[in-house]
């Protein structure tokens, strides 16, 4: 029997002819922290007794979910983050550098075929250039940390198919939420993703992170894609790492094939407080919103923000609406800026925040009013996500966050494009 690509990356870094649900030991080939979860981490490292990290080049530690600092607790933390990267030798990232999931992949760290944790969970974004990657906690960060290795139970994998041709106005976004909304929060428990077909082909690398970004929206601990082409290129120009790009055998075993015919979907929005709350922007439209965000881990890069441009060309933010932008790094805020997208959304009403979380997590700027609604391109919309437990957070693409901000109130993107 054949393997899929989770089991080949498993098998290639344990040394084991490993299958799904074998329990291994695997070497890591990179590793990140945040400022949300380091501090725990760095407090653990020192509870096992450790003087120093196995490799400091295979670690990185990014200041980006309270970034900059919303108050002097958290400025202590961010103090224990650099005066540790500065003891070990580690790359921090700090504020305003951006967002863990964009600066890993961005920043040359990661390549095909390699096997990374992150003490945060949508680590799996990078499952979208190859690499099977996956959340653990800041307990099991410290200890990859130290060893340079980390158990694994090889997980089952659910294949996922999207075909036909992407309607005009659907995004990535919108294949992820009716991805998640057709299986269910839970719907890849413990599994892998392997995700693929003629549509996720003609994505561009931008918009597959968008994808592997939400795969643990689901439950999945990876959303593995192939290394295209495109991918191989996209590689190549972030860095000088040799990638080892894995392929699933064609009598691979998996768990489950879901196939997704997009021709006729139509945008979609993930309705309060759950992710797969899902449905076409048709049932939700005219909900009146005060706040939007594009940004975030999920759909803050120039593709998104060139979207939302397009999408608010020649008009405005509507009067009583705030429309917050957080680029995902300062790489892309600063090609924002050279290609004109970064003016062109401000003077439409747009607000620029430091490239980071942003509002997102809910720790400083951006927290809504109680009982506002919110219409965010993030990937949760959980009660309180944002900051305020009796606001309402809807998740859409850019086009339908922009078309949103326009009217004060969830619209079709599609008459605007």
């Amino acid at each position: 029997m054949g393997k899929t690509i989770a089991e080949k990356i498993l098998s290639n870094h344990s040394g084991r002819d490993a299958k799904a649900g074998d329990i291994v030991i695997a070497d890591l080939d990179f590793m990140i922290g945040q400022d949300g979860t380091s501090g725990v981490a760095i407090d653990s490292f020192r509870k096992m007794q450790a003087r120093k990290v196995f490799d400091p080049k295979k670690i990185a530690i990014i200041i980006d979910h309270s970034s900059p600092s919303p108050n002097e607790g958290v400025s202590a933390i961010h103090k224990k983050i650099r005066d540790f990267c500065l003891e070990q030798g580690i790359k921090l990232y700090d504020v305003g550098c951006g967002v863990c999931h964009q600066l890993t992949p961005e920043q040359g760290h990661v390549v095909p075929g390699d096997l990374v944790i992150g003490a945060d969970s949508h680590t799996c974004t990078y499952g979208a250039i190859n690499v099977f990657s996956t959340g653990i906690g800041s307990t099991d960060l410290a200890a990859g940390m130290i060893a340079g290795k980390l158990w694994f139970k090889v997980p089952e994998t659910m294949k996922v198919v999207f075909t036909g041709k992407l309607p005009a106005g659907v995004y990535a976004k919108d294949l992820i939420l009716k991805l998640i909304g057709q299986i269910g929060a839970d719907g890849a428990t413990y599994l892998a993703l392997e995700i693929g077909g003629e549509v996720i082909d003609a994505l561009s690398v931008d918009a597959r992170f968008t994808i592997s970004n939400m795969a643990i929206e689901c439950g999945a601990k990876a959303g593995l894609m192939n290394a295209d082409a495109k991918v191989l290129e996209w590689v190549k120009q972030h860095g000088d790492k040799k990638p080892a790009p894995q392929t699933a055998d064609k009598d691979a075993l998996y768990k489950q094939v879901v196939e997704i015919d997009v021709t006729s979907l139509e945008p979609q929005v993930a309705r309060p407080h759950q992710v797969d709350n899902t449905c076409n922007v048709s049932a939700v439209a005219g909900t009146p919103v005060q706040q939007g965000l594009i940004g975030t881990c999920t759909n803050g890069r120039l593709e998104d923000f060139q979207i939302a441009a397009k999408v608010l060309k020649g008009k405005k933010v509507k009067t009583g609406t705030r429309l917050i932008i957080a680029p995902s790094s300062t790489e892309i805020m600063m090609a924002m800026i050279k290609d004109g997208t970064y003016q062109s959304l401000i003077e439409s009403g747009a607000v620029p925040v430091t490239p980071g979380c942003g509002p997102c997590v809910g720790t400083h700027n951006g927290v809504p009013s109680d009982g506002e609604n919110v219409i965010s391109t993030a990937n949760r919309n959980f009660l309180g996500r944002m900051g305020n437990r009796t606001a309402f957070i809807y998740l859409g693409s850019p086009a339908t966050v922009a078309a949103s901000m326009i009217e004060g109130r969830i619209a079709d993107p599609r008459k605007y494009l």
